[in-house]
Parts: C-alpha cells; sequence; structure tokens
C-alpha cells in the first residue's frame, strides 16, 4: 500500500483532490473519503478505472493511497472548502490515480484545437470508452486529458549516438469514472446524451455499430461475475461504509446491462445532437 510523502497542490473539480507524492515515487491525484461529492466516488473510481482498463482503455494506474493524520495536521492545504466552512481532510485510506509523469515537466490539456485533436494517436479509442460509459451509466461528460511526451530520435546523418528531442502525437487519457453508476446513487438513470465527450470530432471514425464491435466483445467476454469479484475485493470497506450488499448489487446490474449497450449507443445516435455524422 502507497503512502503519501508530499502534497503538491489542490486540484481543479468538485471532488477537491490533491497532487500528492507518494512512497513509490510517483505522483497521485487523490481523491479523500470526506469528498464533498460522496464517499462512495471513491469506489467508482476504483471499480470503474479498473473495468475500463480491463477493456483496454486508455486509463492511468490507480492505488489505495495511505495519508496519515500527521501528514493533514501538518499541510493547512489538505482541507476541503465548503460552503461556510472548512474542514480538514480525512485520514485514512483515499483513492490515488498516477499523474502520467513529472508534473514539473509534463503538460497536461483538457481540450485541444481541432487542428490538435486529428493528432491525438488512439482517438479510436473514444469510441471504446463511450461502450464503457453507457455500460456503467457514466451521468457526467467523458472527462478526458491529453498529452505528448518527447521522444529521442536518431539524426541520419550523424554518428548513431546523436539523437535530438522531437515531438510526437498527442495522447488521450481517459480519467474521473466518479460519476459511473450515478455517483453516489449507485442506480442507472440511462439518457442517451449521457457518457458522451462534448466534441463530435473524436467519434468521426463511428461509421456504424461495428465500430464498437472490439469493445462489445471485450465486454461481454471480459466482464464476467469472477472479473468484478476480484476489483470489488480490493475495495477498502471504509469507501462503501461496509455495506458491501450494496457493492455486490452494483455489480449485478453491471453484468445484466452488457447485452443493453447497443441500444443505448443508437439512442445516443437517434438523438437530437447526433454525434455519429459518418454513421453509414
Amino acid at each position: 500500500m502507497l503512502r503519501a510523502l508530499e502534497q503538491l497542490r489542490r486540484m481543479r473539480g468538485g471532488a477537491q483532490s490533491h497532487l500528492m507524492r507518494c512512497s513509490d515515487g510517483h505522483y497521485y491525484v487523490v481523491k479523500f473519503q470526506n469528498n464533498p461529492q460522496h464517499r462512495r466516488i471513491l469506489v467508482n473510481e476504483l471499480l470503474g478505472t479498473k473495468l475500463a482498463a480491463r477493456l483496454g482503455l486508455p486509463t492511468t494506474p490507480v492505488a489505495i493511497v495511505e495519508v496519515s493524520e500527521e501528514l493533514i495536521r501538518l499541510t493547512p492545504d489538505l482541507a476541503m472548502e465548503m460552503p461556510r466552512h472548512r474542514i480538514p481532510c480525512q485520514p485514512g485510506l483515499q483513492f490515488g490515480s498516477r499523474y502520467p509523469g513529472d508534473p514539473r515537466r509534463l503538460t497536461l490539456h483538457d481540450f485541444l484545437p481541432d487542428e490538435q485533436l486529428q493528432q491525438v494517436a488512439n482517438l479510436h479509442d473514444f469510441a471504446g470508452m463511450l461502450v464503457f460509459d453507457k455500460w456503467t451509466c457514466n451521468t457526467n461528460g467523458r472527462q478526458t486529458l491529453f498529452f505528448r511526451e518527447p521522444r529521442r530520435s536518431q539524426h541520419p546523418t550523424t554518428d548513431s549516438s546523436a539523437s535530438e528531442e522531437t515531438s510526437v502525437a498527442y495522447s488521450a487519457l481517459m480519467i474521473d469514472q466518479g460519476f459511473c453508476f450515478n455517483a453516489g446513487d449507485w442506480n442507472f438513470p440511462d439518457a442517451p446524451l449521457r457518457g458522451l465527450y462534448a466534441r463530435s470530432r473524436v467519434y468521426h471514425g463511428v461509421t456504424g455499430m461495428n465500430s464498437f464491435g472490439p469493445w462489445l466483445e471485450r465486454l461481454e467476454k471480459q466482464m464476467t461475475e469472477r472479473a468484478l469479484d476480484e476489483i470489488t475485493k480490493q475495495i477498502p470497506p471504509a469507501w462503501y461504509e461496509d455495506d458491501f450488499d450494496a457493492v455486490l448489487r452494483v455489480s449485478e446490474q453491471l453484468l445484466q446491462r452488457r447485452s443493453r449497450v447497443p441500444e443505448l449507443l443508437l439512442a445516443a445516435k437517434q438523438s437530437n445532437r447526433q454525434p455519429f455524422p459518418n454513421w453509414i
């Protein structure tokens, strides 16, 4: 289990997460049990992110992070800003999502202009993520980060040991599974526009239901009762307040919903927004 060693800064967003350096040498965006959204958000993040990764979707590694009472006491910024008061973050086991690099060197973008958006190497993964978001009833729009890292390339006209920094295409990371299963309510109020990314350009490669085929197949074959059981057993009981029956009900619903995903995708296609302009 990881330990948080240092708080770097507060992050944007309703959960009031914090960027922290942890005992494995990596940085994590940490969400606390007493966040303003709901304690169950931590369950959703761990369960949702691990399920998405199992489908082969581009997520960040996640971990359970222990934040000590002493660190909170010595770090005044580790607090939740409520409408009328401020309370310290709760010590104990929290959810951590690994930052994809050194935050002092790596720039993350939550928006790209259209020209740069077409340079995203894994743009096709947005179709797969929509399969996931429809399956889990993500009641928030799809949240994504874009980044690119320099790579070393050989100079053809010089010695093979010579190299220079060159840019690579952007990569998309699918983040923030907190509103899967309808946030803290743990029900599935489906609606055509839920789970869609804000800009339909990312779905230009969708030409029909066959475009979702690889992820629908993985969903049916890999999201088994055993797979769900393996992940739910990793969740700290404090995150669901020892009501494991409620967690089991979510798992049962997920198993039942696998066959409904094509129907939910068609509902999105037929909505007034028309998110798939190249659907034949």
